[in-house]
């Protein structure tokens, strides 16, 4: 329940915010399509950096307790929100505000998402107990998360109804299903992150390339900027206060659990990706403005969350490597 509220209302204040400001400075600074794809893109969290401050401070608790499950639906919520919302944005750039562009289109994407990459999950599960090396179910798993990609990329026109996926969406049920019904997932991914990790930096390169530097002379654009992510910040923290309090959590949740979702990478910049396909000056806006906040988010979040934490009383005052020394001497 917090995990929907909290990404939903991120959602509706910088949608509310940004449609403020497209009427304020006009469709040719920032058109409608762009402000409702900016507030999609809002819901979605960074849990890597917040799982590697929890893990770099041993922390322990009752907010990291909810903290750690809630990252992770966080993002399958923000993927959902995003099809919905870029669906509609779909449509108001394409000029079809018909039920079928902003409604059903949208829906029909992520049933079939789901559905998808659940299937792909279970065979990929069932392919992994033919093979008795762990090198080569690491292997089959590679090539079903490229196969799992190539199969999302379809579009199946028919009439006014088109069948289509998100491959961010799909991968995320492939991992899913794979994870929780197969028994050498937990080997299999932790033989996986040992070379993520080149692919992770070479996806921030490529995506920190696309960040223009010059556009940001523009007041309108550091306007923009600025209302995106204090607003975001805002969904968050409110929006996890509000259902922790209706759901009955500790006053330690309702206040610092919020703070603890600020960061913001991976998978706003896959979406990022994604809305290129809007074109003009919404796509370049998107990436600028999204890039902008990343980096932002990515310096002051997980400082905030380690003091959120901290604050709560779950990170032990005394460093790790003291308790390590103290041991020693005595």
């Amino acid at each position: 329940m917090i995990g929907i509220i909290q990404a939903v209302t991120a959602t509706a204040l910088v949608d509310l915010a940004l449609v403020g400001l497209h009427f304020c400075l006009g469709e040719d600074t920032l058109s409608l399509p762009a402000a409702i794809t900016l507030g999609a893109i809002a819901a979605a969290t960074a849990p890597a950096a917040t799982l590697m401050v929890v893990r770099q401070y041993k922390a322990k608790g009752e907010v990291t307790d909810l903290l750690l499950p809630i990252v992770a639906l966080d993002d399958a919520v923000g993927l959902i929100i995003f099809a919905v919302s870029f669906g509609i944005a779909q449509a108001l750039k394409g000029g079809e505000l018909n039920v079928y562009a902003i409604i059903v289109n949208p829906i029909l994407e992520i049933i079939c998402s789901l559905t998808l990459g659940g299937i792909l999950g279970a065979l990929l599960t069932e392919l992994e107990k033919l093979f008795f090396s762990n090198s080569n179910r690491l292997s089959l798993s590679i090539g079903f998360v490229v196969l799992t990609i190539a199969l999302a990329s379809i579009r199946i026109p028919l009439g006014a109804i088109e069948i289509s996926f998100s491959s961010l969406l799909v991968c995320m049920m492939l991992g899913t299903v794979f994870c929780n019904m197969s028994e050498y997932s937990t080997d299999i991914m932790n033989r996986a992150d040992k070379w993520t990790a080149p692919l992770f930096a070479t996806f921030f390169v490529i995506s920190g390339a696309g960040l223009e530097l010059s556009v940001f002379r523009y007041p309108a654009v550091l306007l923009i900027g600025l209302v995106y992510i204090v607003t975001r910040c805002l969904g968050k923290y409110f929006g996890a206060s509000f259902s922790s309090t209706i759901t009955g959590c500790s006053e330690n949740v309702r206040k610092y659990l919020g703070i603890t979702l600020f960061p913001q990478a991976g998978v706003a910049l896959g979406m990022v990706v994604m809305a290129q396909s809007l074109g003009g000056s919404e796509a370049s806006l998107i990436r600028n403005v999204i890039l902008f906040s990343v980096l932002v988010y990515e310096i002051a979040g997980p400082m905030m969350t380690k003091m959120a934490l901290n604050a709560a009383g779950e990170i032990d005052s005394i460093p790790a490597q003291k308790k390590t020394r103290e041991r020693f001497v005595h």
